[in-house]
């Protein structure tokens, strides 16, 4: 009789140890889920803000943005706005992003200070305005393209392209900055991280050098 007593006080030991380890177990569970989800975004936007920058740095000399004219026109960039704005926005678009496009609150391209930030600001701000050479895109889900619905639009800001230094040994830096919310999978996490996180990443590089003769305003035939 005291063994039966004692094996039914050890089912009833282990099915309390359950019922306290379950909760632990599930909650490391959804975290490790989490962050995996969290570091895919990360990466997401880590790569393409490089392939952005990559694309706005080559093209120094690639003048002001322009508008096709016609009934439907495509999202354009104006004459403010220098056209390597649109081709980094876009060139991160067709690299391919692995979040959510509606998760996007904004690509920013601008000229870089010296700690790789726009004007004279020592953070990402959440806008271009009252920011000199400074370019706002958002993502537009109602445009149709050839690589599906959704594209970067021209939504505010200015830079005029003919300001680009592109010279040897002085050549401007630009900037390519993305946000984006991150929304936590589960209730609990995200309680615990104070709701949903707002993530930017940034890149920055130099323009690539443009000749001596049309490098920079001023030079005899100096790029638009």
């Amino acid at each position: 009789m005291r063994f039966f007593i004692r094996r039914r006080d050890d089912r009833g030991a282990v099915a309390v140890e359950f019922a306290l380890t379950v909760p632990i177990l599930l909650t490391f569970l959804l975290g490790t889920v989490e962050l995996g989800l969290y570091m895919k975004d990360y990466i997401s936007m880590s790569s393409s803000v490089r392939a952005g920058a990559r694309s706005a740095s080559a093209a120094a000399d690639a003048g002001p943005g322009t508008c096709e004219a016609s009934a439907s026109p495509p999202p354009c960039s104006p004459a403010s706005v220098p056209a390597f704005a649109q081709a980094a926005a876009d060139t991160m678009q067709t690299a391919g992003m692995a979040m959510n496009s509606q998760d996007i609150q904004w690509v920013m391209i601008y000229k870089a200070n010296a700690n790789g930030y726009p004007g004279s600001a020592t953070s990402i701000p959440s806008s271009c305005g009252g920011v000199a050479n400074c370019v706002v895109y958002v993502w537009d889900p109602g445009v149709v393209t050839a690589n599906g619905t959704g594209r970067f639009r021209y939504a505010s800001g200015s830079w005029a392209s003919a300001s680009v230094n592109a010279c040897l040994n002085e050549t401007d830096a630009v900037g390519v900055a993305l946000r984006a919310n991150h929304n936590w999978m589960t209730g609990l996490v995200s309680g615990l991280m104070g709701g949903n996180k707002v993530m930017t990443e940034r890149t920055v590089m130099k323009f690539e050098p443009l000749e001596q003769d049309r490098c920079k305003p001023g030079t005899p035939n100096a790029h638009n």
